[in-house]
């Protein structure tokens, strides 16, 4: 009787190891961290989006890995990137160390972003950025292709697309200003003082000039700042008619309200990440009339098939728009849950190899990844017609609204009849204020 008893016992004590050491194939799940912070919009977009996604695919009964159906596991990793980099780099290595998981996806801000690049390099996991812009995050992955090949940008392209993109938006509101007060464009530029931001400040403060237009200053508060009284006082005195913002932060909020309790008479047009978002109007105390910055997402808007479904559903489940940060949902879904698929395997390498060569839709358009002058896939997002532009928008009476591209020709020389509209566009409005000065 003892001898059966131990060898039931023994019997268990193998079973309890083996199951401790199954590859994740056995366990059929796939196990992703959505790492972000947490307690900002930004990471619980991060974590809507996937939600989304995962709920979405398990429904339809998982993703099929060879002949076997496994179904995702969404592990929740709160970065606190927005408050402390440490914190980011802990929440990573507890994705790779304790939870173990096969996949990540997020991140936002890109002083947090490179060592949570790393940390994922040095695991050899795949990483999908969900939030940082950066050109050096995936400049990286062209001259190191061996260690960063494993990163790849989701959302949004980067800030020199960013950039020229807001160019773009810039000479679309200077023709309003022309066309409406028949008046001189003078531009101050205001930029929060951060890393993502100073290739951008380089490439305005370098095109605005050769754009006809005059610079009259530059200024760069905290991305947290409660008040910039000083820097709108240095502007409405500089006589610009134009504020070029590029906020991230919750400066974003304090700038357009204030900018509106003074009426300074210029239109704000750039990225203001805080007004990309539902509760932007209540937050500025209806002040943040006629802000105009850059978006993916805008309720009424569709760049192609895919983004009214997806802004229907979000709508419906997490009642509101989503911010850029909730591609999770697309990183997830249509790109690497298909690559996978198609791969039938789970293997880092393998599916690097597939994921870099394709072309697919997602809501906000359509992706292709970059290579470099060497030929060298850099996992950078392409811009341009066809592919991704992102959506300008401005706030009207309380309504966020999309207003370009709208009848945009982004190639008039070689392309003279290509015009670009999507559904949903509405004309550019100018501060009643700015016609009465």
């Amino acid at each position: 009787m003892k001898k059966c008893t131990l060898g039931w016992r023994m019997l268990l004590v193998a079973c309890i190891v083996m199951a401790f050491s199954l590859p994740a194939w056995a366990a059929k799940t796939i196990k992703i961290g959505v790492i972000g912070p947490m307690q900002s919009l930004e990471g619980r977009d991060h974590w809507a989006g996937a939600t989304m996604a995962a709920d979405e695919i398990n429904a339809a009964g998982g993703v099929k890995v060879g002949n076997e159906k496994m179904q995702i596991v969404l592990i929740k990793a709160d970065s606190n990137e927005d408050k402390n980099i440490t914190d980011a780099s802990n929440a990573m290595e507890r994705l790779m160390t304790k939870d173990k998981v096969d996949f990540v996806v997020g991140g936002f801000r890109t002083e947090a972003v490179f060592p949570m690049q790393d940390i994922a390099m040095d695991y050899k996991k795949i990483f999908i950025g969900c939030g940082a812009a950066t050109d050096a995050l995936c400049d990286r992955v062209g001259t190191d292709y061996k260690r960063y090949k494993y990163y790849f940008r989701g959302t949004p392209f980067k800030s020199s697309y960013l950039a020229k993109t807001s160019i773009m938006h810039l000479l679309a509101c200077a023709a309003v200003i022309k066309k409406e007060l028949n008046a001189p464009i003078k531009v101050a530029l205001v930029a929060e003082k951060l890393a993502w931001t100073e290739g951008m400040v380089k490439l305005i403060q370098g095109y605005v000039p050769k754009l006809g237009m005059e610079l009259v200053g530059t200024w760069q508060p905290s991305a947290n700042a409660t008040d910039v009284t000083a820097e709108l006082s240095a502007i409405q005195k500089s006589g610009a008619n134009i504020i070029f913002t590029v906020f991230s932060g919750m400066v974003g909020i304090t700038f357009a309200r204030q900018a509106g309790e003074f009426k300074i008479p210029a239109l704000q047009v750039g990225i203001n990440v805080e007004s990309q978002k539902d509760g932007f109007w209540e937050a500025t105390k209806g002040m943040g009339n006629y802000v105009f910055t850059m978006n993916t997402y805008v309720q009424g808007v569709e760049q192609n098939e895919l983004t009214k479904p997806f802004m229907d559903g979000y709508k419906k489940r997490f009642k509101g728009t989503p911010t850029y940060t909730a591609d999770t949902y697309a990183s997830i879904k249509y790109n690497l849950v298909p690559a996978i698929e198609a791969v039938g395997s789970l293997d880092s390498d393998k599916l690097v190899a597939f994921m870099e060569a394709r072309e697919y839709l997602v809501p906000s358009g359509k992706v292709k990844y970059e290579k470099n002058k060497d030929g060298v896939y850099t996992h950078d997002l392409t811009w341009g017609p066809g592919y991704l532009t992102s959506v300008g928008c401005q706030w009207q009476d309380g309504k966020l609204v999309g207003v370009w591209p709208n009848n945009w020709m982004p190639d008039p020389k070689n392309y003279p009849n290509l015009k670009i509209t999507y559904k949903g566009m509405v004309p550019i409005k100018l501060p009643p204020w700015m016609k009465k000065q």
